[in-house]
């Protein structure tokens, strides 16, 4: 059985050397990238010139404007560096299709039965060595048998237990105090500190089977712990993890805690830890390259036909249905105009997507021609095919009332084309007995309609209801016989009520902090037909309000 090997890419640099190739016009100098860490400016990632200018990571942005007042500075994307790492990831899919993210800056490979591919481990790291040099990016690498102990060897092989510091130490000297005198050591003629830059090739490979060997010497910090651990293990005298492997388990699990073992052992490979790629995302997409510029719309409308069929065959393969459709026409002119249209339900229907899109070929201005389209389903979800059984007869019924069921969905579909989908909504039920909170509102398209609506139990509602508004009257419970409201004053003819409504206990509505409400239906001699209340008053005084207006 072939032994696995574990390959973990750690790229130091990742920040800033992403932004040095997007800034191809930067000038050349130190750069550091700065994030926002317990309301200070820290150095993240800085670039081969910062750190030979005394600059590390983990300085404040004050202490390294001190040191090196001539740093480019930049603020730090954490979404812009995921992409990035996400580029990375697929790039590394070339050495292994065993590849998975580690946040913020590595990758993991499985590149057991891999290796001999490239001519063996070592060529196989020259390799990853020149593509990130001609990339432009800083790479440190680590090969071993678990995926701890590659990770660890590619971060800390270079690096001594000694220079961690231990638990017991004040700490009262700045971190650039030390940085200044660091500097100065090796300015004058001590060793220069151990700088990698892009393509420099730093990388450590364990044999076979000699995973705890290589691991003796790695400071506690290799086994992936946080700063508290490490400390932790500092003032128990632990600094290497060789310190660790010859003591009694029993005893060091009740000092030290689970989480530490569970690292360790995984460093070590007692407990399997495996690499979990990440899926390639679905690519719902094709084009149509067209041997001459085209300008009609029924022109068009044929090489959309062309790709309608080849996408919907995509979506259905996957289970897939699109929500969102977009349609690129690029023009000969080199220019790009996007058409987008959503459904109402997913589909891989050709002739669900096909009414949508044509009503907005309108808007289509093919300029001197156009000479390729691309349709694309950007936003799908899932779809699960439904088996219908019986004789031909049930098969026709069922297949009628699935037409019929989509009668409404295109409905909604086209409508979206024209005023967005956004504005079509329906009501369902809501489970309140508050009047404004007996339904809720809901975007139609992303919403099933709801069937028989629950029985009325309590008094009919009025047609429209609104905000609670005054209303000028005496402030007695008893319906008054004239009142004002928006302005006009009403006689009242007839009233039907109370019906009292206690406001949600459990809830601080400000709409309710009058109290307990008493609804009347009051008639006037006008015909006006509304809907008041009197509040009891609460936390607000009483009085009388209008709540809405019947039919």
């Amino acid at each position: 059985m072939r032994a696995r090997r574990v390959l973990c890419l750690w790229f130091p640099r990742l920040a800033a050397e992403r932004l040095m190739r997007m800034e191809r016009g930067m000038e050349d100098g130190p750069l550091v990238v700065l994030q926002d860490v317990k309301n200070r400016q820290v150095i993240v990632s800085l670039n081969t010139e910062a750190e030979q200018a005394g600059l590390m990571a983990g300085q404040t942005a004050r202490d390294a404007q001190a040191i090196c007042p001539t740093a480019h500075i930049r603020l730090a994307n954490p979404q812009a560096e995921q992409l990035q790492l996400n580029a990375l990831r697929r790039w590394a899919g070339k050495f292994s299709p065993w590849v998975a993210a580690e946040a913020p800056a590595g990758l993991i490979l499985d590149i057991s039965g891999c290796a001999h591919l490239f001519g063996g481990e070592e060529a196989l790291l020259h390799s990853i060595q020149d593509d990130c040099g001609d990339l432009g990016f800083t790479v440190l690498a680590g090969i071993a048998d678990t995926v701890g102990a590659a990770w660890a060897l590619a971060r800390f092989s270079h690096h001594s237990a000694a220079a961690i510091r231990t638990g017991d130490d004040i700490q009262q000297e700045a971190r650039a105090t030390r940085s200044r005198a660091a500097r100065r050591h090796w300015t004058r003629g001590g060793t220069p500190p151990n700088v990698h830059g892009p393509g420099t090739r730093a990388h450590h490979i364990t044999a076979p089977g000699q995973t705890r060997q290589a691991l003796v010497d790695l400071p506690v910090a290799a086994l992936r712990l946080n700063d508290d651990a490490v400390a932790g293990l500092a003032r128990l005298g632990l600094r290497k993890i060789g310190d660790m492997i010859g003591l009694p388990r029993a005893a060091l699990t009740r000092r030290v805690g689970q989480d530490v073992m569970r690292r360790l052992d995984q460093a070590l490979g007692l407990v399997p830890e495996p690499v979990a790629p990440a899926r390639a995302p679905f690519n719902f997409a094709v084009r149509l390259t067209l041997p001459d510029p085209i300008g009609l719309e029924d022109d068009i409308m044929a090489g959309l036909d062309r790709l309608l069929g080849p996408l919907g065959d995509k979506l259905r393969d996957k289970g897939h249905g699109a929500r969102r459709v977009r349609l690129q026409l690029f023009r000969t002119d080199h220019t790009m105009q996007t058409i987008e249209v959503g459904l109402a339900v997913p589909s891989y229907d050709p002739e669900r997507m096909r009414p949508l899109l044509a009503l907005k070929m309108g808007d289509v201005d093919a300029g001197f021609g156009i000479d390729r389209l691309r349709l694309e389903a950007h936003v799908t979800e899932p779809v699960y095919a439904t088996q219908h059984a019986g004789h031909a007869h049930a098969l026709a019924a069922a297949e009628r009332r699935q037409q019929d069921d989509m009668a409404l969905p295109d409905l909604i579909g086209r409508l979206g084309a024209r005023i967005g989908l956004d504005q079509l909504t329906r009501h369902h039920p809501g489970d309140s007995h508050i009047p404004e909170k007996t339904f809720q509102t809901l975007a139609a398209a992303w919403s099933e309609p709801f069937g028989d609506w629950p029985p009325m139990v309590t008094g009919p509602r009025p047609m429209t209801i609104c905000r609670p508004e005054p209303v000028h009257a005496e402030d007695k419970p008893k319906p008054p016989a004239t009142f004002r409201w928006r302005g006009q004053t009403f006689q009242t003819l007839a009233t039907t009520g109370p019906e009292r409504i206690a406001p949600e206990w459990w809830l601080d509505d400000p709409d309710w902090r009058s109290g307990t409400r008493d609804y009347w239906r009051v008639e006037t001699t006008g015909g006006a037909r509304l809907w008041l209340f009197y509040a009891h008053g609460r936390s607000m005084s009483s009085g009388w309000f209008c709540h809405g207006q019947f039919a």
